[in-house]
């Protein structure tokens, strides 16, 4: 079922992914050579307590295996949901995925940026480049009435215009009252029943755009997704909120 938020909800989720954005500013800043990703992860948790906020992926999924950090740091042909690590060391040339939910005063707002390390290759640089834009291309799509295989089309149509596809099986979201909620938002165009967006729907729009084949597996962890291929992936993500004109990006 998809929730429609109230005024009272959107301005939670407006403050909250105001902090979020500060918090993953903070985070940048911090990543460099010779850093783990465990070290992102306890920067991570402690601003968003000093916030007053509490991390959205902590103890997520399974009771049998729960996510059990704060933020996602996926490296290079990592897609998603890749568990920090203190063995997991920054080197120049990497592309690193940092993606963050958190939970304030009782709503969520999720994010992801994509950071190139120093010096990375051409394609890389042009497949960061693409991805932000194929998220800001999706975006422009966004607004009350719309269809949302407006914006799944956009995305698609801006990356395979690089020569990148959009991941199939991982997915944007609703999202606000949990981490997760209606609609399934796909970055690619599908055959299927579509949907009219509304004015108030939260929505967590994400896409997560490959260098090589959309395919893709899963680690040994149980959590971190992988290119097929081992070639690049990245990922941008952003919660707006549907208006009758546009959308409101509330985590930038």
């Amino acid at each position: 079922m998809i929730v429609i938020k109230n005024e009272n909800e959107i301005e939670l989720m407006r403050q909250g992914g105001k902090i979020l954005s500060g918090i993953m500013e903070e985070i940048g800043k911090k990543i460099a050579p010779g850093v783990n990703t465990m070290e992102l992860d306890k920067l991570a948790e402690k601003l968003v307590f000093d916030n007053g906020g509490t991390p959205a992926f902590k103890g997520y999924g399974d009771k049998k295996n729960p996510y059990p950090a704060t933020i996602c740091a996926s490296i290079n042909e990592e897609i998603v949901h890749a568990i920090p690590s203190a063995k997991v060391i920054i080197r120049e040339g990497d592309l690193v995925k940092i993606d963050i939910g958190m939970k304030y005063k009782g709503l969520i707002t999720d994010m992801a940026r994509t950071f190139p390390i120093g010096t990375v290759s051409a394609r890389a640089h042009e497949l960061v480049k693409a991805t932000r834009e194929a998220l800001n291309q999706g975006i422009s799509k966004i607004k009350a009435g719309a269809k949302l295989s407006e914006y799944s089309m956009a995305v698609e149509s801006y990356a395979r215009s690089f020569g990148f596809l959009p991941v199939h099986d991982l997915v944007g979201h609703g999202v606000g009252r949990i981490l997760h909620e209606d609609p399934v938002i796909p970055n690619y165009h599908w055959s299927g029943k579509d949907l009219v967006l509304k004015e108030n729907m939260t929505l967590a729009l994400e896409p997560m755009i490959n260098e090589g084949t959309y395919k893709i597996k899963l680690g040994a962890d149980g959590w971190t997704y992988l290119t097929q291929d081992d070639k690049l992936s990245a990922h941008f993500e952003d919660t707006v909120v549907v208006k009758k004109g546009g959308c409101e990006i509330l985590t930038r």
